[in-house]
């Protein structure tokens, strides 16, 4: 084994792998990262066999958070693992969406290089869960053209699973059509083109290892899923990944809807309204996944813009997973450290290239506040080239806030549950 690298070595490597000058450079840096992270014992896994050990009522008691890092991406991991490690939390997922993935600039090689590379330079050992987050079918462009949009969905799959990531959430949610008279033939689409992901997943999955894919029954920020939805994708899902194969392993979890919706809803002010969350719709459909199914339960999107008292109530019901995104970027850009020259330059930015999106109803808090997320690729080197200790400032918040949701979804101390149902 050879010696670990120094901390300058780490950062040096991630800067070529996100910001070197060509192809060539970024890839080397990125080969390199995996290799000496795997030396170092941190190793890109999927959480597949804990989700189906909690589908068994083996383990239960605490939710998995899944946490969306559009910027700044090896300072967040290095500021995760740090909270994780002081608090021996194994069960935590770094993820990007099909959509973050395009707007903050990050492939999946790069994604993984960086988060294994925050591992390593704080010397954490053991699992790392990289996910797919949202790879989802765009309703208008399936209806245009169906091969062509499953076919770059089950592209970016690919690359996804060749580029490391051991978790991925298929959105088909999208294809749901309400327009049908029956639950079943509103759910076959989304079953049809989840079980042809599925399939996509396990014809590439590296030999030994089982991808972990999620489902999904109801868009998020639509209507709140039920009981029989859920059973009628399912069936529909069961009898298309059938078809495909003989023994194909399916989902682990499936995501639902209880009326929460991306980033949350911006008021005029700039703040964000009230959510409603429907725990009693978590709690059955989490119930009957694992009763029924064998999957480890319900996910919740959209969450983490929820009031904080209400986090303690996602283990209390039996959620699987949680999906936590929008607070920290609102936590980066608001937090009293993110530069105001660089704020004014990303907002400048937005003006111009999101003008299209503005409603004429938006105040400047409603627009910048939806769209800002979309200020993390085009300024990402600046982001990157902040001195350290801007950068520490930035993520100070953020990691005691981390700290405190680890707290609160109970996954401190999951780091033994881990070890031993997750094997490298």
């Amino acid at each position: 084994m050879s010696q670990r690298p120094t901390n300058q070595e780490i950062d040096r490597w991630v800067r070529d792998a996100v910001l070197g000058a060509d192809e060539a450079t970024r890839n080397k840096a990125r080969a390199t990262i995996w290799a000496r992270a795997i030396e170092a014992g941190a190793w890109s896994a999927s959480i597949h066999d804990l989700y189906m050990a909690m589908g068994r009522g083996e383990v239960s008691g605490f939710t998995v958070p899944a946490i969306n890092v559009r910027g700044l991406t090896y300072d967040f991991a290095r500021a995760v693992f740090r909270a994780a490690r002081a608090r021996e939390v194994g069960a935590f997922i770094f993820e990007i969406a099909r959509s973050e993935i395009g707007y903050t600039f990050q492939r999946p090689a790069e994604f993984s290089a960086a988060v294994l590379a925050g591992a390593m330079r704080e010397g954490w050992t053991g699992p790392v869960f990289l996910q797919g987050d949202h790879f989802q079918f765009s309703a208008k462009k399936h209806a245009d053209d169906p091969a062509a949009e499953t076919k770059a969905v089950a592209d970016l799959t690919r690359e996804a699973i060749e580029g490391g990531f051991r978790n991925i959430d298929i959105d088909s949610s999208t294809l749901v059509d309400l327009s049908f008279a029956t639950v079943e033939e509103q759910q076959r689409v989304n079953g049809e083109r989840g079980a042809e992901m599925t399939a996509v997943i396990r014809a590439c999955e590296p030999k030994g290892v089982t991808v972990s894919v999620g489902g999904e029954i109801g868009e998020v920020g639509k209507k709140n899923s039920t009981v029989e939805e859920l059973t009628a994708y399912m069936g529909e899902y069961q009898k298309a990944l059938s078809r495909r194969g003989v023994g194909l392993v399916g989902i682990s979890k499936v995501s639902v809807q209880t009326g929460t919706s991306h980033g949350g809803i911006p008021l005029p002010d700039g703040s964000v309204a009230e959510v409603k969350l429907d725990f009693d719709t978590l709690a059955r459909l989490s119930k009957l996944a694992r009763e029924k199914w064998g999957m480890s339960g319900a996910v919740q999107h959209g969450a983490s813009t929820l009031p904080a008292e209400l986090f303690h109530k996602f283990p209390e019901v039996g959620t699987a997973e949680i999906h936590l995104a929008t607070e920290f970027q609102n936590m980066m850009y608001d937090g009293g450290a993110y530069p105001s020259d660089l704020k004014k330059r990303v907002y400048d930015y937005l003006r111009t290239a999101c003008a299209d999106e503005r409603k004429a109803t938006d105040s400047d808090e409603q627009f910048f506040y939806k769209t800002r997320k979309k200020g993390f690729g085009p300024f990402k080197a600046d982001l990157c080239n902040l001195p350290q200790a801007t950068r520490d400032a930035i993520l100070a918040p953020i990691e005691k806030k981390i700290a405190y949701l680890f707290e609160q979804l109970k996954v401190v101390g999951t780091a033994r549950v881990v070890e031993k149902h997750v094997r490298r």
